[in-house]
């Protein structure tokens, strides 16, 4: 007789020692919903011929900027969450570290903890977005984890090529050691090119010698500015609305005067040492998905933990669209858990070290 399969038993049924589980099929791995393939398919048809022809000149970026910014205007915030502004010149350091200037996002309700952060650095191609922009997902963190969540305004291209976006993601780290949140319960985030950041920031933490955090998310992350990789999967992929071409074109004017070879923004290729553990999800369509697959390699390599999910059918950044998408809800959940963990481990590892 054949044995009995948890899955044929009903619901409510515990199964007994010896019944064999049914394997249990990530969530990344499940096809696409039709409400996913639907908004990917729209995307396709009206934004990504906009942006891959998208001039890069400076007058222009800044006109999308500011169109980005008024459309953002237009996102609630939601009502279980609270959102401060802040504003922190920093004046007791005599000019030492620069102005943390950015909000706050809180909930209102549930779990809420003080052990801990999120520093979440959002994205926009190092040359558009903000804070505001981003809220669906800094929303849904706070909710998640019951963490507050900080969330820099960092300087931006052309303006301000690199590293001013790092010195400012720096500075932002260093402000939440210097009120007291622990390095072992911060987790440090951010999509695209502030998936970039997030790691460029990891890294730097680790060469400058400040504690570590508990751990690194990355979603969707831009981490060959070069687009090498990116533009060889043009090719190939069918991503609903971003341009390797145009990406590109934007990262000439990011790079500082160090250019591609510095490597705090090389990060295929500079040496990462002893730190955090890292969660990287990425989009199953879209052109930066080698990338973040090479960069998984790179930090699997170096013996660095890496969990790597590659959401089946999914476009760039999908995780925004959390309030609407179901594969976008279920990657949150799986972020949340992430951080959970990571927190968990750190801090039990620090108190071994204190003990």
């Amino acid at each position: 007789m054949d044995p009995i399969a948890s899955k044929d038993l009903p619901a409510e049924v515990t199964p007994l020692p010896g019944v064999s589980a049914a394997p249990r099929t990530p969530p990344f791995s499940r096809r696409p919903t039709v409400r996913s393939r639907a908004i990917s398919q729209a995307l396709r048809l009206s934004l990504r011929p906009f942006i891959h022809h998208v001039p890069s000149f400076p007058p222009s970026l800044r006109t999308a900027r500011s169109t980005v910014n008024a459309a953002a205007l237009l996102i609630p915030a939601g009502r279980n969450v609270q959102i401060k502004p802040l504003v922190d010149p920093q004046v007791e350091t005599g000019g030492v570290e620069r102005p943390v200037i950015g909000e706050w996002v809180t909930s209102r309700h549930g779990e809420r903890r003080n052990d801990g952060a999120i520093l979440y650095l959002h994205g926009g191609a190092y040359v558009v977005c903000s804070p505001r922009t981003h809220r669906p997902i800094t929303t849904r963190l706070a909710l998640d984890t019951g963490l507050p969540v900080l969330v820099p305004r960092y300087r931006m291209a052309p303006e301000h090529p690199f590293p001013a976006p790092l010195e400012d993601a720096l500075a932002a780290y260093r402000w939440l050691l210097a009120r007291g949140v622990p390095a072992s319960g911060i987790v440090i985030a951010g999509d695209s090119a502030g998936g970039h950041l997030a790691a460029s920031l990891t890294g730097e933490i680790c060469r400058t010698g400040l504690p570590r955090p508990a751990g690194t998310v990355l979603f969707s992350p831009w981490i060959d500015l070069t687009c090498e990789l990116s533009t060889a999967e043009q090719r190939r992929a069918r991503d609903p609305y971003i341009s390797a071409y145009a990406a590109q074109r934007v990262a000439r004017l990011v790079v500082g005067p160090a250019g591609f070879d510095d490597p705090r923004l090389a990060l295929l290729t500079c040496p990462w040492g002893d730190t955090s553990p890292f969660l990287i999800q990425v989009g199953g369509t879209e052109v930066l998905r080698p990338e973040a697959e090479a960069f998984a390699e790179a930090l699997t390599g170096a013996g660095i933990s890496c969990e790597l999910q590659v959401w089946k059918g999914q476009m760039h950044v999908f995780q925004i669209l959390n309030r609407v998408l179901p594969e976008a809800s279920a990657a949150m959940r799986e972020t949340a858990r992430f951080i959970r963990e990571a927190i968990t481990a750190a801090s039990a590892a620090e108190s071994e070290a204190v003990a």
